[in-house]
């Protein structure tokens, strides 16, 4: 029993250190106490930070072909809209094929003048 608590706390001290460490590799990694590093640590350093900027960078690229796909679908879309849009300026007459407006395209049109001023013979 004595044996194994031993173990145990040798294990818990060793996942502190390695915790410890982590957490230094952490910080140093965000540009946080790198003071104290020599310059091998800082080379060291300095190549793991361009290593994750490469992956990042290939990562990035993944997503280039992808949004572009979007775009053009938004664009074909978005043409798509605005030719719809056009056709319903262009012929108002297509309401009453789709059930809008029936009453009013049946009535027959007809103009009434209305005289923009008074009849000034009838005053006689």
């Amino acid at each position: 029993m004595f044996a194994t608590k031993q173990h145990l706390d040798n294990e818990i001290n060793r996942i502190k250190k390695e915790n410890d460490r982590m957490q230094t590799e952490l910080r140093h990694l965000s540009g946080e106490d790198i003071t104290t590093l020599n310059y091998k640590e800082l080379m060291v350093l300095e190549e793991a930070l361009e290593n994750g900027i490469s992956s990042l960078k290939a990562k990035q690229m993944e997503f280039v072909p992808m949004m572009r796909k979007h775009n053009e679908m938004l664009e074909d879309e978005n043409q798509g809209l605005q030719f719809k849009l056009r056709q319903m300026h262009l012929d108002p007459m297509d309401d009453h094929q789709q059930g809008v407006g029936d009453f009013e395209y049946q009535m027959p049109f007809a103009f009434r003048v209305q005289p923009m001023q008074p009849n000034l013979q009838d005053r006689f």
